[in-house]
């Protein structure tokens, strides 16, 4: 116990660095959005109806070994006769492996951080001068889902990943169990957005989610999330949301404001 604790809080404290400060930086785009369905997180073709297409790969510090996989970010270009004031959110479903931006976009949240009938001349410029910071994720009239993975097999191996996880937080653990059991057991992060364990129990499902929020973790409870004939492929609603925002801490730059 002690050592998942102590685990836990390294996670916690990893996972809540300042990226919701105004970062300066650069970003470029895919030239063909279908880059984005073969993401690091996992997301798969799924990715291109997330964000009405405004999708981004992160770099390294950004995607967290993929806990910051579904983050959201406000970026706006710097050139302010090419570009809005707004700019464009994006969410991160990939992990970006070239360190000269910390983003690539789709074209499509590319195009949107540029003033109207500008958007072709952003693309013209391949890559550009930006600022960014993290905001939350708003997915209204929508809880948190599970989405069982085609790998699973519903004799023991379980493989998920969330969806549509709101607020301004990560995911750093999952417990599972068997309904009405206390008997719990852990998941692992297989890779990106995706979790597994080859040790479920037969029979309905109940989670636990260890989130940031706050300046510390909370633990939420979707007691009756996965049916006793549960199929791979298949999406669950939690009958949760998550809308908490996680408390940084680190710098007075954290003020909401845009300037």
């Amino acid at each position: 116990m002690a050592i998942f604790i102590c685990f836990l809080f390294l996670a916690i404290s990893y996972a809540t660095a300042c990226d919701r400060c105004v970062h300066q930086s650069k970003v470029a785009y895919f030239s063909r959005d279908s880059a984005l369905s073969s993401g690091a997180c996992g997301y798969g073709s799924m990715a291109t109806g997330f964000n009405s297409g405004h999708l981004a790969a992160a770099v390294s510090s950004l995607y967290k070994d993929g806990s910051g996989c579904g983050a959201c970010f406000q970026i706006r270009c710097k050139d302010t006769t090419l570009c809005s004031r707004e700019g464009t959110r994006v969410i991160v479903t990939d992990l970006n492996r070239n360190n000269q931006t910390d983003f690539v976009l789709s074209s499509r949240a590319f195009m949107a951080m540029a003033n109207k009938d500008k958007g072709r001349n952003i693309l013209k410029q391949g890559i550009v001068e930006v600022e960014y910071k993290r905001v939350p994720c708003e997915y209204k009239n929508q809880n948190l889902a599970v989405r069982v993975e085609e790998s699973s097999k519903n004799s023991n191996y379980l493989a998920i990943k969330l969806l549509y996880q709101g607020g301004q937080t990560e995911v750093v653990a999952i417990d599972f169990a068997k309904v009405g059991s206390s008997n719990w057991g852990f998941m692992s992060r297989n890779h990106g957005a995706v979790w597994d364990s080859d040790r479920v129990p037969s029979g309905a499902l109940q989670f636990r989610f260890v989130i940031t929020a706050g300046f510390d973790g909370k633990w939420i409870w979707a007691r009756n999330v996965l049916p006793e004939d549960w199929k791979p492929g298949m999406t669950y609603d939690s009958g949760v949301q998550i809308t908490d925002i996680a408390q940084e801490g680190c710098s007075p730059c954290d003020d909401g404001i845009w300037k």
